[in-house]
């Protein structure tokens, strides 16, 4: 009887997007940049919803979604053409891109930016295009800008991977700002003289998606963005 009388409580909350649960994925870079902060709010806003997080690279976020197997995903856009009837987006984070090079290199003497020609010319590391074309074209148009013409060393899907062979010194890479909170003996991150465009980071969840328990997440960004 005690557990009966409860039941209107519980489904009033989960009308409310006070309970249930919440399948987010989310790109490496956001785990160093919006994902803490704004999980913490959540967590303190809904403390009975049940979060469910996967670090996932933006293709398989948009496969996820379109499959109905996540709620939302932070993604870098843009979204593919066969996800835009779909989906709905919503950008939360604009960040430059940064150098991630080799510590002890002699152009990063002193503590300001660097140009990309006074560097020597190590292999680029850099996550395979499929993953985000945009942002893997946006990288190589730094160095065209510059008239240098990178070779490409070794190629990694997670930042962290990306970071962990800079700091092993086998090249250098260029990484959303927010990665240089991901600290790693051996690595040295530095701002560019050279003209960078701006890595966008947005959230992605399909249109016909009704939970209660989305959308309280959804007021929620929006209100802190």
């Amino acid at each position: 009887l005690a557990q009966a009388a409860e039941l209107p409580c519980l489904v009033q909350r989960a009308a409310g997007g006070e309970s249930g649960r919440l399948s987010l994925a989310f790109v490496s870079s956001a785990d160093y940049s919006v994902l803490p902060p704004f999980l913490r709010l959540y967590r303190a806003a809904y403390p009975q919803v049940q979060l469910v997080l996967q670090e996932a690279t933006s293709d398989v976020q948009v496969d996820e979604l379109l499959r109905e197997r996540i709620d939302a995903g932070l993604v870098i856009p843009p979204l593919p053409d066969k996800a835009l009837p779909l989906l709905d987006y919503l950008k939360v984070l604009d960040e430059p891109l940064i150098l991630a090079a080799p510590a002890g290199l002699d152009a990063l003497r002193g503590d300001g930016p660097v140009w990309l020609k006074d560097l020597p010319r190590l292999p680029l590391i850099i996550f395979p295009r499929p993953i985000a074309p945009a942002l893997h074209d946006a990288i190589l148009g730094v160095f065209a800008a510059a008239g240098i013409t990178p070779q490409i060393g070794q190629q990694a899907i997670q930042m962290q991977t990306i970071v962990s062979l800079v700091s092993a010194g086998m090249g250098l890479a260029l990484v959303p700002q927010s990665v240089s909170n991901l600290m790693r003996p051996g690595v040295e991150y530095r701002a560019l003289h050279d003209p960078t465009p701006l890595v966008e980071t947005g959230l992605a969840w399909r249109r016909d998606n009704a939970s209660p328990v989305l959308q309280g997440f959804l007021d929620l960004l929006r209100k802190n963005t």
